[in-house]
């Protein structure tokens, strides 16, 4: 591993100079990794193995397994975030502040995950599933904070394209290859997750490697000690309201996008009625429609929204995008529309997710805990992907519930449980999206 950059400006100075497309490949081959380490599993790995390890008398048990488990490891990542962040802030190292934490991240994701491929009891799945998202949250921390370190505000947006594009690379390129290597589901959890693992560390090596990290002098160093940290982590919304409002959009649009994403699996097995292999063949397929427009919007969408200078229109209409692609699977649950649905959702979660990690650095508080509000600026992305399966889980049940108290038989009241479930699924999916849209516009700092 290289040292780091000799310091030829202040490490918290606005960038000026462009990155290159050197720089850009290896930070989008890094986020690959990461994205298919811990996207594959949420998608098929780790509910299958929730699935064979709880046993349960219904779909539903299996469901609030998964849920519970990925709210558990949701916590994790509250506080992973913001305190990565902080901490790097401070780091000294003569590797530089991010590089460390980027190697760190990546070492106890991948080493999780290959633990995680063994465990047979419920307890040892959640624990290292949590230690992965521990180690993920680290890794993307500490990662994201080169955006603002060393890409300047008029790049920012091709550039955070390139957070997202691999994203959704990442997902399909992770089912491929579990689905196709191996034929069977125990096959694909034995292998699966040490075979993303292996991916995370070869594709983000490169850029831990190369990274032109600027070193921190020990006198720059942010003053204070752990109760400094930790009080950094509360940003007045009312003394800082770009960033408050940019925050609470981010947690209803990403929260919005978990509901209507995470328990795709089990929306296609239930409440299409297809049988598990059928349903694994159609989340390839939505996968890759999703990919296809996911990619095209972030990094065009992206470019556009820096050649003009405007960031906040592309966020909202984005936004009401995914809303409309989950209102449709709510009321039109058939899967030929379901692939325009996917196709709806990937063209504005694609451009959300580029144009709002620019913005997002653009309503940073303080040049001096860049990683740190960015860590808070993650929670808003990853925490609710973590939470999302056991939120979905309940809203499923309640409108379940709901409807099938006029019932006549066992068959039509699990029929009817199922498809309402999931309508309201989708339906809460959409106001979220909408409503996190809307959040957007007060927005003044940034046009």
């Amino acid at each position: 591993m290289t040292t780091a950059t000799p310091v030829t400006r202040s490490p918290f100075a606005e960038p000026t100079r462009r990155v290159g497309g050197g720089w850009i490949a290896l930070f989008a081959t890094a986020w690959l990794g990461i994205w298919m380490a811990q996207l594959t599993p949420i998608q098929l790995l780790l509910p299958q193995q929730v699935e064979d390890v709880v046993h349960g008398h219904s779909w539903t048990d299996n469901v609030l397994a998964f849920g519970i488990i990925s709210g558990i490891a949701g916590a994790c990542a509250l506080i992973t975030f913001p305190l990565t962040g902080a901490l790097s802030d401070r780091t000294t190292s003569r590797f530089g502040r991010r590089r460390p934490w980027i190697f760190a991240g990546v070492l106890v994701f991948a080493v999780s995950l290959v633990i995680l491929s063994v465990q047979t009891s419920i307890v040892g799945v959640g624990v290292f599933w949590s230690t992965s998202i521990i180690g993920f949250c680290i890794a993307s921390a500490a990662i994201t904070a080169t955006l603002s370190d060393q890409v300047p505000v008029n790049q920012r947006g091709f550039v955070s394209g390139w957070i997202s594009a691999p994203q959704a690379i990442g997902t399909i390129l992770g089912l491929t290859l579990v689905t196709t290597i191996w034929a069977s589901v125990a096959s694909e959890q034995a292998y699966g997750y040490p075979l993303v693992a292996i991916l995370l560390v070869i594709l983000s090596v490169p850029f831990i490697l190369t990274l032109p990290d600027q070193q921190l002098r020990k006198d720059q160093r942010p003053r204070g000690g752990l109760g400094t940290i930790l009080q950094g982590f509360w940003i007045n919304p009312v003394k800082h309201p770009d960033f408050g409002w940019t925050l609470l959009g981010r947690i209803l649009v990403n929260l919005g996008n978990a509901l209507g994403t995470t328990l795709l699996l089990y929306f296609l097995q239930y409440g299409l009625g297809l049988s598990s292999s059928d349903a694994i063949n159609g989340l390839l397929t939505l996968t890759v429609v999703y990919l296809i427009f996911f990619v095209l919007a972030a990094l065009i969408l992206g470019r556009v929204s820096d050649r003009i200078g405007r960031r906040k229109v592309f966020v909202y209409i984005a936004a009401w995008i995914q809303a409309a692609a989950a209102l449709i699977l709510a009321f039109v649950p058939v899967f030929g529309v379901a692939i325009f649905a996917a196709a709806l959702l990937g063209l504005g979660y694609g451009c959300y997710m580029a144009v709002d990690q620019a913005l997002a650095t653009q309503v940073l508080p303080d040049a001096h805990s860049r990683g740190k509000d960015l860590g808070i600026m993650n929670i808003a992305t990853a925490v609710p992907q973590a939470v999302g399966p056991l939120l979905g889980a309940l809203v499923v049940l309640l409108f379940a519930n709901l409807a099938t108290a006029g019932a006549a038989s066992t068959a039509a009241i699990t029929k009817t449980g199922e498809q309402a479930g999931f309508a309201g699924l989708f339906v809460a999916s959409g106001v979220l999206a909408i409503v996190g849209g809307v959040a957007m516009i007060p927005i003044k700092s940034v046009k």
